[in-house]
Protein backbone atom coordinates (compact mmCIF):
# COMPACT_ATOMS: atom_id res chain seq x y z
CA UNK A 1 0.00 0.00 0.00
CA UNK A 2 0.93 3.45 -0.59
CA UNK A 3 2.27 5.98 1.74
CA UNK A 4 -0.24 8.58 2.28
CA UNK A 5 0.06 11.88 4.22
CA UNK A 6 -3.03 13.77 3.85
CA UNK A 7 -5.28 10.63 3.38
CA UNK A 8 -5.11 7.21 5.61
CA UNK A 9 -6.02 3.41 3.67
CA UNK A 10 -6.88 0.63 5.87
CA UNK A 11 -7.95 -2.79 4.48
CA UNK A 12 -10.95 -4.69 6.86
CA UNK A 13 -12.55 -8.03 6.75
CA UNK A 14 -9.53 -9.87 4.83
CA UNK A 15 -9.29 -7.16 2.16
CA UNK A 16 -12.65 -6.93 0.98
CA UNK A 17 -13.14 -3.62 2.55
CA UNK A 18 -10.86 -1.02 2.05
CA UNK A 19 -11.48 2.13 3.86
CA UNK A 20 -10.18 6.03 2.66
CA UNK A 21 -10.36 8.58 5.46
CA UNK A 22 -9.67 12.20 4.70
CA UNK A 23 -6.72 13.12 6.94
CA UNK A 24 -6.75 17.01 7.54
CA UNK A 25 -8.65 16.91 10.72
CA UNK A 26 -7.05 20.83 11.91
CA UNK A 27 -8.55 22.15 8.44
CA UNK A 28 -11.52 20.46 8.60
CA UNK A 29 -10.24 18.21 5.62
CA UNK A 30 -10.47 21.51 3.05
CA UNK A 31 -9.44 19.65 0.16
CA UNK A 32 -5.96 20.82 -1.82
CA UNK A 33 -3.98 19.50 -4.06
CA UNK A 34 -2.07 17.31 -2.22
CA UNK A 35 -5.05 15.59 -0.50
CA UNK A 36 -7.33 15.42 -4.03
CA UNK A 37 -4.38 13.83 -5.65
CA UNK A 38 -3.67 11.06 -3.23
CA UNK A 39 -7.30 10.81 -2.89
CA UNK A 40 -7.46 9.27 -6.48
CA UNK A 41 -4.19 7.71 -6.04
CA UNK A 42 -6.29 5.41 -2.75
CA UNK A 43 -9.30 5.11 -5.00
CA UNK A 44 -7.38 3.81 -8.01
CA UNK A 45 -5.18 1.69 -5.40
CA UNK A 46 -8.56 0.20 -3.99
CA UNK A 47 -10.38 -0.49 -7.77
CA UNK A 48 -6.85 -2.01 -8.85
CA UNK A 49 -6.89 -4.78 -5.94
CA UNK A 50 -9.11 -7.61 -6.90
CA UNK A 51 -9.94 -9.06 -3.05
CA UNK A 52 -11.91 -5.29 -2.57
CA UNK A 53 -15.64 -5.50 -3.04
CA UNK A 54 -16.64 -2.22 -1.03
CA UNK A 55 -14.78 0.94 -0.65
CA UNK A 56 -15.82 3.40 2.14
CA UNK A 57 -14.81 7.07 1.85
CA UNK A 58 -14.77 9.52 5.47
CA UNK A 59 -13.11 11.51 6.76
CA UNK A 60 -11.32 11.79 10.54
CA UNK A 61 -12.40 14.91 13.01
CA UNK A 62 -15.31 17.04 13.47
CA UNK A 63 -16.84 16.97 9.89
CA UNK A 64 -16.27 15.12 6.68
CA UNK A 65 -15.11 18.29 4.61
CA UNK A 66 -15.17 21.74 4.55
CA UNK A 67 -15.22 21.96 0.67
CA UNK A 68 -12.00 23.36 -1.34
CA UNK A 69 -8.87 24.99 1.03
CA UNK A 70 -8.95 28.51 0.21
CA UNK A 71 -6.05 29.68 1.05
CA UNK A 72 -4.28 27.51 4.39
CA UNK A 73 -0.26 27.58 4.41
CA UNK A 74 -0.44 23.92 3.12
CA UNK A 75 -2.21 24.80 -0.04
CA UNK A 76 -0.20 28.37 -0.53
CA UNK A 77 2.73 26.04 -0.61
CA UNK A 78 1.63 23.78 -2.96
CA UNK A 79 0.93 26.36 -5.23
CA UNK A 80 3.45 28.49 -5.40
CA UNK A 81 7.00 27.69 -6.74
CA UNK A 82 9.46 26.29 -4.50
CA UNK A 83 10.58 23.52 -2.67
CA UNK A 84 6.88 22.36 -1.77
CA UNK A 85 5.33 22.89 -4.56
CA UNK A 86 2.90 20.34 -5.86
CA UNK A 87 4.12 18.73 -9.61
CA UNK A 88 0.29 19.41 -10.20
CA UNK A 89 0.78 22.78 -9.85
CA UNK A 90 3.66 22.69 -13.72
CA UNK A 91 1.82 20.55 -15.62
CA UNK A 92 -1.94 20.24 -16.44
CA UNK A 93 -2.76 23.34 -17.73
CA UNK A 94 -1.04 24.76 -15.02
CA UNK A 95 1.52 26.69 -17.26
CA UNK A 96 -0.90 27.78 -19.60
CA UNK A 97 -2.28 31.41 -19.65
CA UNK A 98 -5.47 33.18 -18.22
CA UNK A 99 -8.91 31.09 -18.79
CA UNK A 100 -7.10 28.47 -19.93
CA UNK A 101 -5.01 28.05 -16.83
CA UNK A 102 -8.28 27.19 -14.33
CA UNK A 103 -10.03 25.64 -16.93
CA UNK A 104 -7.55 22.89 -17.52
CA UNK A 105 -6.56 22.68 -13.90
CA UNK A 106 -9.92 22.79 -12.17
CA UNK A 107 -11.01 19.93 -15.03
CA UNK A 108 -8.07 17.43 -14.58
CA UNK A 109 -8.42 18.14 -10.69
CA UNK A 110 -11.69 19.17 -9.23
CA UNK A 111 -14.35 17.87 -11.86
CA UNK A 112 -13.12 14.85 -14.14
CA UNK A 113 -11.55 13.15 -10.81
CA UNK A 114 -15.11 13.44 -9.25
CA UNK A 115 -16.64 12.06 -12.31
CA UNK A 116 -13.56 9.16 -12.99
CA UNK A 117 -14.88 8.23 -8.81
CA UNK A 118 -18.25 8.36 -9.56
CA UNK A 119 -17.53 5.07 -12.30
CA UNK A 120 -15.27 3.37 -9.99
CA UNK A 121 -15.30 -0.41 -10.96
CA UNK A 122 -15.49 -1.12 -7.11
CA UNK A 123 -19.33 -0.07 -4.87
CA UNK A 124 -18.54 3.10 -3.07
CA UNK A 125 -19.96 4.14 0.51
CA UNK A 126 -19.58 8.24 1.38
CA UNK A 127 -19.60 7.84 5.05
CA UNK A 128 -20.19 12.07 6.23
CA UNK A 129 -21.12 13.60 9.40
CA UNK A 130 -20.71 17.45 10.34
CA UNK A 131 -21.04 19.95 7.83
CA UNK A 132 -20.73 18.61 4.26
CA UNK A 133 -20.07 21.97 2.42
CA UNK A 134 -19.52 22.78 -0.89
CA UNK A 135 -16.76 20.81 -2.95
CA UNK A 136 -17.30 18.27 0.31
CA UNK A 137 -20.14 17.28 -1.89
CA UNK A 138 -19.12 16.46 -5.06
CA UNK A 139 -16.82 13.70 -3.06
CA UNK A 140 -20.18 12.01 -0.94
CA UNK A 141 -21.93 12.40 -4.70
CA UNK A 142 -19.42 10.34 -6.37
CA UNK A 143 -19.74 7.47 -4.25
CA UNK A 144 -22.83 4.88 -4.82
CA UNK A 145 -24.15 5.34 -1.31
CA UNK A 146 -24.48 7.60 1.11
CA UNK A 147 -24.27 6.87 5.02
CA UNK A 148 -24.66 10.01 7.71
CA UNK A 149 -24.50 10.54 10.97
CA UNK A 150 -28.09 12.24 12.91
CA UNK A 151 -27.45 16.46 12.65
CA UNK A 152 -25.35 15.65 9.37
CA UNK A 153 -25.67 19.42 7.31
CA UNK A 154 -25.52 19.47 3.72
CA UNK A 155 -24.87 23.11 1.65
CA UNK A 156 -23.10 24.64 -1.44
CA UNK A 157 -22.64 28.55 0.13
CA UNK A 158 -20.72 29.43 -2.73
CA UNK A 159 -23.24 30.96 -4.55
CA UNK A 160 -23.92 33.76 -1.60
CA UNK A 161 -20.01 33.54 -0.40
CA UNK A 162 -18.37 33.65 -3.44
CA UNK A 163 -20.46 34.41 -6.29
CA UNK A 164 -20.20 31.00 -7.71
CA UNK A 165 -22.81 28.93 -9.95
CA UNK A 166 -22.15 26.14 -7.48
CA UNK A 167 -19.17 23.46 -7.28
CA UNK A 168 -17.43 22.26 -10.41
CA UNK A 169 -19.43 19.31 -10.29
CA UNK A 170 -22.76 20.56 -10.78
CA UNK A 171 -25.04 17.05 -9.47
CA UNK A 172 -27.13 19.28 -7.54
CA UNK A 173 -30.20 19.31 -9.67
CA UNK A 174 -29.83 15.16 -9.71
CA UNK A 175 -29.46 14.83 -6.07
CA UNK A 176 -31.58 17.42 -4.62
CA UNK A 177 -34.09 18.24 -6.79
CA UNK A 178 -34.38 21.59 -9.13
CA UNK A 179 -36.11 23.96 -7.23
CA UNK A 180 -34.80 22.64 -4.20
CA UNK A 181 -31.11 23.65 -5.68
CA UNK A 182 -32.29 26.89 -6.69
CA UNK A 183 -33.24 27.67 -2.99
CA UNK A 184 -30.53 26.40 -1.66
CA UNK A 185 -28.11 27.86 -3.66
CA UNK A 186 -29.67 31.12 -3.64
CA UNK A 187 -29.84 31.30 -0.15
CA UNK A 188 -26.63 29.38 1.23
CA UNK A 189 -28.73 27.39 3.72
CA UNK A 190 -28.53 24.01 4.35
CA UNK A 191 -30.45 20.94 3.94
CA UNK A 192 -30.98 18.65 7.08
CA UNK A 193 -29.94 14.84 7.51
CA UNK A 194 -33.55 14.15 7.47
CA UNK A 195 -34.92 16.00 4.68
CA UNK A 196 -31.99 14.50 2.52
CA UNK A 197 -33.06 11.05 3.70
CA UNK A 198 -36.32 11.51 2.83
CA UNK A 199 -35.17 13.15 -0.69
CA UNK A 200 -33.51 9.52 -1.30
CA UNK A 201 -30.00 11.36 -1.40
CA UNK A 202 -28.98 9.50 2.40
CA UNK A 203 -29.52 5.77 2.58
CA UNK A 204 -28.94 5.46 6.62
CA UNK A 205 -28.79 7.23 9.47
CA UNK A 206 -26.66 6.13 12.12
CA UNK A 207 -26.45 7.99 15.92
CA UNK A 208 -22.32 9.92 16.01
CA UNK A 209 -20.99 7.60 17.62
CA UNK A 210 -21.78 4.40 16.35
CA UNK A 211 -21.34 5.95 12.50
CA UNK A 212 -17.90 3.86 11.77
CA UNK A 213 -19.02 0.68 13.00
CA UNK A 214 -22.64 0.83 11.14
CA UNK A 215 -21.21 2.12 8.16
CA UNK A 216 -18.75 -1.18 8.21
CA UNK A 217 -21.62 -3.09 8.93
CA UNK A 218 -23.97 -1.54 6.02
CA UNK A 219 -20.23 -1.91 3.57
CA UNK A 220 -20.53 -5.81 4.67
CA UNK A 221 -24.36 -6.59 3.61
CA UNK A 222 -22.75 -5.07 0.02
CA UNK A 223 -19.34 -7.10 0.41
CA UNK A 224 -21.71 -10.29 -0.04
CA UNK A 225 -23.34 -9.84 -3.47
CA UNK A 226 -20.97 -11.25 -6.08
CA UNK A 227 -18.95 -8.53 -7.65
CA UNK A 228 -20.48 -8.95 -11.43
CA UNK A 229 -23.84 -8.10 -10.17
CA UNK A 230 -22.91 -5.94 -7.83
CA UNK A 231 -20.72 -4.05 -10.65
CA UNK A 232 -24.03 -4.30 -13.16
CA UNK A 233 -26.38 -2.89 -10.71
CA UNK A 234 -23.99 0.35 -10.74
CA UNK A 235 -23.16 0.48 -14.46
CA UNK A 236 -27.55 -0.26 -14.71
CA UNK A 237 -28.39 2.84 -12.56
CA UNK A 238 -25.07 5.01 -14.12
CA UNK A 239 -25.72 4.69 -18.00
CA UNK A 240 -29.73 4.88 -17.15
CA UNK A 241 -28.90 8.54 -15.74
CA UNK A 242 -26.27 8.99 -18.81
CA UNK A 243 -29.33 8.47 -21.01
CA UNK A 244 -31.29 10.92 -19.46
CA UNK A 245 -28.75 13.56 -19.46
CA UNK A 246 -26.45 13.66 -16.45
CA UNK A 247 -23.22 13.12 -18.52
CA UNK A 248 -24.13 15.82 -21.00
CA UNK A 249 -25.24 17.86 -18.10
CA UNK A 250 -22.29 18.09 -15.84
CA UNK A 251 -20.28 19.17 -19.00
CA UNK A 252 -22.72 21.72 -19.51
CA UNK A 253 -22.35 22.86 -15.75
CA UNK A 254 -18.72 22.77 -15.68
CA UNK A 255 -18.66 25.12 -18.97
CA UNK A 256 -20.72 27.30 -16.81
CA UNK A 257 -18.64 27.40 -13.85
CA UNK A 258 -15.81 28.28 -16.05
CA UNK A 259 -17.83 31.19 -17.43
CA UNK A 260 -18.38 32.58 -14.08
CA UNK A 261 -14.81 32.29 -13.09
CA UNK A 262 -14.00 34.54 -15.88
CA UNK A 263 -16.45 37.26 -14.96
CA UNK A 264 -14.73 37.74 -11.53
CA UNK A 265 -11.34 37.29 -13.61
CA UNK A 266 -12.56 39.93 -15.94
CA UNK A 267 -13.73 42.52 -13.21
CA UNK A 268 -11.37 42.15 -10.56
CA UNK A 269 -7.60 43.96 -11.01
CA UNK A 270 -5.35 41.36 -10.84
CA UNK A 271 -8.05 38.47 -12.04
CA UNK A 272 -9.29 37.29 -8.83
CA UNK A 273 -11.56 34.30 -10.05
CA UNK A 274 -14.49 34.81 -7.84
CA UNK A 275 -16.22 37.59 -5.77
CA UNK A 276 -15.21 39.54 -2.66
CA UNK A 277 -16.82 42.17 -0.61
CA UNK A 278 -16.27 44.96 -3.27
CA UNK A 279 -18.91 42.89 -5.21
CA UNK A 280 -21.63 43.27 -2.55
CA UNK A 281 -20.67 40.57 -0.73
CA UNK A 282 -19.19 38.96 3.05
CA UNK A 283 -15.82 38.19 3.24
CA UNK A 284 -16.21 34.27 3.35
CA UNK A 285 -13.73 34.11 6.51
CA UNK A 286 -16.43 36.49 8.07
CA UNK A 287 -19.23 35.48 6.74
CA UNK A 288 -22.26 34.14 9.67
CA UNK A 289 -22.96 30.94 10.30
CA UNK A 290 -24.96 28.63 7.57
CA UNK A 291 -28.86 29.24 8.53
CA UNK A 292 -30.64 25.79 8.65
CA UNK A 293 -33.45 25.35 5.91
CA UNK A 294 -36.47 25.71 7.30
CA UNK A 295 -39.83 25.48 5.24
CA UNK A 296 -42.03 27.81 7.41
CA UNK A 297 -39.20 30.31 7.59
CA UNK A 298 -38.35 33.09 5.01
Amino acid sequence: MADYRYVTYELLDEGTIARIMLNRPDARNAQQRGLLVELNEAFLEAEADDNVRVVILGGNGPMFSSGHDLGSKVMMSEYQPGPDQHPSFTQNGATREAAEKLLLQEWHYFFENTRRWRNLRKITVAQVHGDVYAAALMLMWACDLIVAAENTRFADVVGTRLGMCGVEYFAHPWEFGARKTKELMLTGDSMSVDEAYALGMVSKVFPSDELSDKTLEFARRIAKVPTMAALLIKEGVNQTQDNQGFYNSLNACFTLHQLNHSHWAWKHEGGFPVANETDGLPNWREAPPVQNHVKTEP
